[in-house]
């Protein structure tokens, strides 16, 4: 079934599923367009302009606590008027990961890429065989690029499969800048709390050249390659990365090389008294680096990025391409001339057992994911029967 000009709401009839599995293309989230994906387990909100993933929540939370990070919140809490753009909760950063060179902005390229600043078309909204299916696109003029995006959520899991497509219009090859900007926001991330965990990975710190930015300041070492989660200071001490700090004013990123071995690495963030848990699940091959961002502010919202991308920082895209590599993997990622290439990955939400309390490896086989907490012994199973093409 194809979207046409009235409110589509789509229901799986004839099963239990009836009255949760919907898909709904004309009900706005805070003012903005939007598509919802409700399965019995999960509700995902995806905004119409930039793709945006601006709300997940569980079905069964009577708190309906959302995880993703609520930028406009922020701009509020800041005496800002609410950004126009869809860089909220995770967008998408394409083509470029950080600011443009002087040049480039003064051509018209902003900050982050196009894709999160322009209105996607909604191609399909509807059921396939039980699986609620999005497909989106949006052109992205300056860069002459084309992303189309396809997201699959079964209708009795908490999982969404989703896989990109990026066209080159251009009849060259070119290096290509590309991240997913996960990122979670407060109350979901409580300060000494919440807990983010990382498959294994070789890190190190933002190289800073001044002691603060936006009034923040930088508690990490500069440029100081450590073992996650025990990073380096600026006052010559250790900390632990996990947990956002007890107090702080400070503004940090890390940078985490996955592991190039790997068939898929994984981020997950765990709120232990809510008992809730998000995570992603990538493959290295197509986004070789993950960039924390840690924003502590001490009178207002707390944000934290999980951004797998292709390159270690987000920077602009002259001083990556000319550094090239970090621990001798690339920072960038080809697009051949008329050619297209793809990424994909899995994002889950779930209630977590008593007593569970991090996550140290997660399993991808025969259609469930297990996800294993050392610390105490327990494993979660969420069922994971769809697929992902390479």
């Amino acid at each position: 079934m194809r979207l046409s000009g009235a409110a589509l709401l789509l229901a799986l009839a004839g099963t239990a599923a009836s009255a949760t599995a919907q898909i709904d293309a004309d009900r706005p989230y805070r003012g903005r367009d939007a598509v919802t994906l409700a399965s019995s387990e999960i509700e995902l909100v995806v905004l119409k302009h930039g793709g945006a993933f601006a709300s997940l929540t569980l079905a069964s939370d009577s708190e309906r606590l959302n995880p993703m990070w609520d930028s406009l919140r922020a701009d509020r809490e800041q005496g800002r008027q609410e950004r126009s753009t869809g860089a909220v909760g995770h967008f998408v950063c394409v083509d470029g990961f950080g600011q443009p060179s002087e040049q480039e902005r003064a051509a018209g390229m902003e900050g982050h890429g196009e894709a999160h600043r322009l209105e996607w078309k909604t191609e399909f909204a509807g059921m396939e065989g039980g699986v609620m299916v999005l497909r989106q696109s949006v052109s992205l003029p300056r860069v002459r690029e084309a992303l189309r995006r396809e997201l699959r959520l079964p209708s009795h899991e908490s999982v969404v499969y989703v896989r990109s497509d990026l066209e080159s219009l251009l009849s060259f090859d070119r290096p290509v800048n590309w991240a997913e900007h996960a990122t979670i926001g407060s109350p979901f991330l409580e300060r000494g709390v919440t807990v983010v965990d990382i498959s294994p990975n070789r890190a190190i710190t933002r190289p800073r050249e001044g002691a603060t930015r936006a009034g923040l300041a930088h508690r990490l070492a500069s440029n100081a390659e450590f073992a996650w989660p025990m990073a380096p200071t600026r006052a010559g001490g250790l900390v632990d990365l996990r947990a956002a700090p007890l107090e702080s004013h400070s503004l940090d990123h890390t940078a985490h090389r996955m592991d190039p071995d790997a068939e898929w690495a994984f981020v997950t963030a765990l709120h232990p008294v809510k008992r809730l848990l998000l995570g992603y699940l990538f493959r290295p091959s197509e986004f070789a680096w993950l960039q924390t961002w840690e924003s502590y502010p001490q009178d207002r919202m707390l944000a934290r990025g999980l951004e797998f991308a292709t390159q270690a920082f987000d920077l602009p895209r002259r001083q990556v391409v000319s550094q090239g590599r970090i621990f001798g993997t690339s920072l960038y990622r080809w697009l051949p001339a008329r050619t297209t290439i793809s990424a994909g990955y899995l994002m889950f939400l779930t209630r977590t057992p008593e007593g569970f309390l991090g996550v140290d490896g997660i399993d991808w086989v025969d259609g469930v994911l297990r996800i294993r907490d050392g610390r105490s012994g327990q494993v979660i199973e969420l069922q994971a029967g769809g697929e992902l093409a390479e």
